[in-house]
């Protein structure tokens, strides 16, 4: 029987997708707007940052104008992090198409994976995390992508499947979900990974030192109690005896 509860839950599932498609609609549009090598960096932020804000916090806010915000937010620093990431994806593009030892094929293959590593998560970072500069976030993507990488392969295989799905089947979605689709996946990944992150913190080196202070202040205080030896008390006689 289909009710009410089943019919909201439908109309909550439509109304994300159509969000999506309109998320990936103006990702395309910042990218041309910025001729495409200036704006895919702030696209992606802007992309990573809504969609942070939407899986983790419930935030829904008008998509147009809170995207185009969150693309000016860093200024300069989204366009230096795509510009980096695409210098690096096609100096590796040009070693596979060139090489031919298979050796240095393999090892541009491996950086080519750590690379999807990295661009998969360091907007992400850059959006939920605390980190400042370009050497820290893509450290801190890396990282984070190592740390969950059987997250990191399941999310690659779900769409690498459903594009391999959608040119099969249905071609002109890629238009409307070519980017928001991979985007979507690992904000949900990194929703899962920060929540868990937020609820088991690291212990902090600063907790241990009120223990160690505590643990000098006893051996401290122990050394008035002990108890005055033979050569104190023949010190002490001396000092008492007139001259």
């Amino acid at each position: 029987m289909f009710g009410f509860e089943q019919f909201v839950t439908l109309n909550r599932w439509l109304t994300g997708f159509w969000r999506l498609a309109w998320l990936n609609i103006l990702w395309l549009a910042v990218t041309v707007l910025g001729l495409g090598v200036l704006g895919a960096g702030p696209a992606s932020y802007a992309l990573a940052k809504y969609l942070d804000r939407w899986f983790r916090h419930g935030e829904t806010p008008p998509a147009a104008s809170t995207f185009f915000r969150y693309a000016r937010e860093l200024r300069w620093h989204p366009v230096l992090m795509g510009l980096v990431l695409q210098a690096a994806g096609a100096v590796i593009l040009v070693n596979l198409l060139g090489l031919t030892d298979w050796y240095l094929r393999a090892a541009n293959l491996l950086a080519l994976a750590v690379l999807w590593i990295i661009a998969v998560h360091v907007f992400f970072v850059m959006a939920a995390m605390d980190l400042r500069g370009l050497r820290a976030q893509l450290s801190g993507a890396l990282l984070l992508g190592l740390g969950s990488l059987h997250w990191t392969i399941l999310g690659t295989t779900a769409v690498l499947a459903s594009y391999g799905l959608m040119i099969r089947f249905a071609v002109p979605l890629l238009a409307l979900f070519g980017v928001a689709l991979p985007a979507a996946v690992f904000a949900a990944i990194c929703r899962r990974i920060l929540r868990d992150l937020e609820a088991d913190p690291a212990p902090s080196r600063t907790a241990r030192l009120p223990r160690i202070a505590a643990r000098s202040a006893e051996r401290t205080d122990a050394l008035p109690r002990r108890s005055p030896s033979a050569s104190d008390r023949a010190t002490t006689l001396q000092k008492g005896t007139p001259a």
